[in-house]
């Protein structure tokens, strides 16, 4: 089955069946403790895809799974979407899309490995991102640098947070708002890779069951989550995500030295 979709070119030849049940189990997994703690389950999912796959596939697949994850909230709070915000934030998005898919393919997996482990290390030990003073400049400005730093990073879910002014809006107008913010920089960039040749055909069947089993984590795995206590995770993960970053970083100096 699987050879005839490789054949077919419904299967990438890199991913084994091995590697697709642990990444779908995963997805699972981050989506129900994203859904239960409001962890973030993007840089999770980051963090293991870079074990299983190249990291110049991690973010263009990535990003389709980020861009999925977040359309059921936008459309079921789509009534709360603060529009302005989104209209100049996409101005911005598509400058910061053009300008990053011109550095992206030409930076070496090393290169790429340590932005991605710098980063996963500043999510979880440096300061959270502050809000930013608010303004259409700020949000043109902030679409621009955002989107720019997803074509490497991939999970920028902090830093559009930054963007909004949360003291001013309705936790539901936030939470819709921000997937939309999500959704406008993860489409970009998928229009961004596909013309820089990316073959997403190849990958539809794998992510399509990966939005699947989020799906499904989000709505079932979150009841079973909440009655566990949270430290216990928090603890957990942070330990999980340093190891992994840090393994990233070892493995970007194996490939720079």
């Amino acid at each position: 089955m699987l050879s005839w979709m490789i054949e077919a070119g419904l299967w990438p030849q890199i991913l084994t069946v091995d590697s697709s049940v642990i990444l779908l189990v995963s997805s699972l997994f981050t989506s129900a403790l994203t859904a239960a703690f409001g962890l973030g389950g993007g840089v999770i999912m980051l963090a293991l895809l870079v074990n299983f796959l190249p990291v110049a596939v991690v973010i263009p697949v990535h990003g389709v799974i980020q861009a999925g994850s977040n359309c059921s909230r936008a459309l079921l709070l789509r009534k709360h979407i603060v529009w302005p915000i989104i209209g100049y934030f996409f101005i911005g998005a598509v400058v910061g899309a053009l300008l990053g898919g011109q550095f992206v393919v030409a930076l070496p997996e090393g290169i790429l490995l340590a932005i991605l482990g710098t980063f996963i290390l500043y999510i979880v030990w440096g300061p959270k991102p502050k809000a930013i003073k608010q303004g259409k400049l700020s949000h043109i400005v902030g679409g621009i640098l955002i989107t720019f730093s997803t074509m490497f990073i991939g999970a920028t879910g902090p830093l559009a947070m930054a963007l909004l002014p949360r003291k001013e809006m309705l936790s539901k107008q936030i939470s819709a708002t921000h997937g939309t913010l999500m959704i406008v920089q993860h489409g970009l960039k998928i229009v961004i890779f596909s013309a820089l040749g990316f073959q997403f055909k190849e990958w539809a069947v794998f992510l399509l069951m990966m939005l699947g089993t989020g799906f499904i984590g989000t709505y079932s795995g979150r009841s079973i989550l909440q009655r566990l206590p949270q430290h216990y995770f928090q603890y957990a993960l942070t330990a999980i995500l340093t190891l992994l970053a840090i393994k990233m970083l070892f493995d970007a100096a194996l490939l720079l030295l």
